[in-house]
């Protein structure tokens, strides 16, 4: 690597991402499946997740910009924007690029109004209880048929909703918005779309026509971390992103010698450790407590001390190990659902805040 980039990188693993595509395809055999590549594939890459995954029927994207960034590369699938259109250029530029947007409110109906000819391709979402996005459900027949009959919008009108607890298996709510999804568009014919990565492995009643994936295309699970069945490996998904950094001191302590910042860490015993170059400026969770595992020469250590913003110090006292050797942070040996979950955080943030901030290489 360049001596102009920081020392830790990020691998992201090309056949894990194609992988996870293909279990949410055998999950939800009957739908079509449109994987979140949103907020840069959450740190992994917008354009080069989207070229990884060309077998997806379609992608989804948080806001306008994303969506034309993936037409301007020649990205041909279908594309849904989540947050829809904020004023009438908006419109005018999904009409040309045909990409679909979401209507959630109807300060956004009035917009399609000020449309001249154009012919504008949109999806409604319907609010059944997550109370973020969404009209509300009760007028879903009549916001419908009011797109419908607008001659700025095409025929080809999608139904969606969004599902707000299936991360939590045991938690009725989830039925609750799939039935009252149901009983706001029963009369209704259109496509639709409700499930996420835990509706598409958790909860099979949510399959409609498209499903939506999300964290599971990045190989972490969808469910509350407990280590239990419902663990990465269980639901046979990938590592897809790996954060490495490398060793570039070692160093032999004596019993009561104090670690880092704030002396947060006191050796039990004469010791070695190791300072990685790593840290929160790289995407490495601030607030993730000593003892948070890393992965060293084919052995688990663990965090020493609070996480510095470009260094962090491990145990190597019963690890073979030189300045030089890599050190994985999370990624194949070290779950990121472990490390999210020790630093009280998502898997989702540290993907994003390390792909914001390290260099990537692609295999």
């Amino acid at each position: 690597m360049s001596t102009s980039y920081r020392p830790a990188r990020l691998t992201i693993h090309a056949a894990s991402l194609r992988h996870n595509l293909q279990v949410a395809r055998d999950a939800a055999p009957q739908s079509k499946v449109m994987p979140a590549i949103k907020a840069d594939a959450y740190g992994h890459g917008i354009l080069q997740t989207a070229e990884i995954l060309e077998d997806a029927d379609g992608f989804i994207v948080a806001c306008l910009s994303e969506a034309i960034e993936l037409r301007a590369a020649r990205i041909e699938q279908t594309l849904l924007v989540i947050q829809g259109h904020q004023c009438v250029q908006d419109l005018i530029i999904a009409a040309e690029k045909n990409i679909r947007l979401v209507i959630h409110s109807e300060a956004q109906l009035a917009l399609l109004d000020q449309l001249a000819a154009q012919i504008v391709k949109v999806a409604l979402k319907l609010d059944t209880g997550m109370h973020r996005l969404g009209i509300p459900a009760h007028l879903a027949a009549t916001i419908y048929r009011k797109l419908q009959a607008h001659p700025n919008i095409h025929p080809d009108i999608w139904l969606m909703t969004h599902l707000a607890c299936a991360d939590d298996l045991r938690n009725p709510y989830t039925n609750q918005q799939i039935s009252l999804f149901e009983q706001a568009t029963e009369s209704l014919t259109a496509p639709r779309t409700i499930a996420n990565s835990a509706g598409i492995l958790g909860w099979s009643q949510s399959h409609r026509d498209w499903v939506r994936p999300g964290i599971m295309i990045y190989g972490s699970s969808p469910f509350a971390y407990a280590g239990h069945d419902k663990a990465r490996d269980s639901l046979k998904l990938k590592a897809s992103m790996t954060l490495q950094a490398p060793l570039i001191a070692i160093k032999k302590l004596q019993k009561g010698d104090a670690i880092g910042y704030g002396s947060a860490w006191i050796c039990p015993q004469d010791m070695q450790v190791g300072v990685v170059a790593c840290g929160y400026a790289d995407g490495y969770p601030r607030h993730a407590p000593s003892g948070t595992p890393l992965w060293l020469n084919g052995k688990r250590s663990r965090l020493l001390g609070r996480v510095s913003m470009d260094l962090i110090i491990i145990d190597v006292d019963n690890i073979n190990a030189q300045p030089g050797d890599l050190v994985e942070c999370w990624g194949k040996a070290i779950n990121v659902d472990e490390v999210a979950h020790l630093s009280e955080t998502i898997s989702y943030e540290l993907f994003c805040h390390a792909g914001n901030s390290c260099t990537k290489r692609y295999l």
